[in-house]
């Protein structure tokens, strides 16, 4: 059994609330054209090549992608 508890690890205060802006940011991160969409296609395209430089290249990119 576990307990969870749903806080930060540092301590936050938010002065000035901008829903526009957070909706902006959450959109790039993980919408359709986000950085996460972008290397989840990276990595499944990989398996489509039929050259292994092809592949290497494309698994640095959506790794390299997925750290940003």
């Amino acid at each position: 059994m576990f307990i969870f508890e749903k806080r930060t690890q540092m301590p936050i205060r938010i002065h000035n609330k901008n829903p526009k802006l957070a909706g902006f940011v959450l959109s790039q991160y993980g919408g359709p054209d986000g950085e996460l969409g972008a290397s989840l296609r990276y990595l499944s395209q990989r398996f489509t090549m039929p050259d292994k430089r092809g592949v290497g290249l494309l698994t640095d990119i959506g790794i390299y992608v997925s750290e940003m």
